[in-house]
């Protein structure tokens, strides 16, 4: 899916997008981790995340203590130069990108850090970690910026049909 559909698809199932999680919320925790398992799975076989990297186009992870210090050791800095030239604190008070896209993002969509990487770049979607009535809401929020988590959510809707 490109981007521009996948915006346009957005609009259209905004309304059912909302619905449908509310029913996922009630789902029982292992159920839904053995609905969304598979789909993630399927989505992903075919799923070339270099052709779009919107996530890293758009939005920023969080970083953690050890994200700087593995990126440090990475770049050969320090973990304050890693803060001071790439991180701002954010309103909730995590460490983030200064801007989007993301620096390390390169014109290829390849990550110039791809070893060191954050934990959340690594996890990304996260619809293949356990637990997934804990993760609803960042779900729900990540079918806006990845292509693949809505077309899994669209799965799962037919799986439930």
């Amino acid at each position: 899916m490109d981007l521009d559909n996948h915006k346009e698809q957005l609009k259209l199932k905004s309304k059912e997008n909302i619905q449908f999680f509310k029913r996922l919320k009630r789902i029982k925790p292992k159920v839904l981790d053995k609905l969304i398992h598979p789909a993630h799975e399927e989505v992903f076989e075919c799923t070339d995340c270099l052709k779009c990297a919107n996530c890293c186009s758009t939005t920023s992870p969080l970083f953690t203590d050890k994200d700087i210090s593995r990126i440090a050791k990475y770049l050969r800095i320090k973990p304050s130069a890693v803060v001071s030239q790439y991180l701002r604190i954010d309103e909730d008070r995590f460490y983030v990108l200064k801007k989007a896209p993301c620096t390390f993002l390169g014109d290829d969509n390849y990550c110039s850090i791809y070893d060191a990487r954050p934990k959340a770049c690594r996890e990304f979607p996260h619809t293949d970690r356990i637990k997934q009535n804990q993760l609803l809401n960042l779900t729900e929020k990540n079918i806006e910026v990845c292509p693949a988590v809505f077309s899994i959510i669209e799965k799962i809707k037919l799986t439930l049909k």
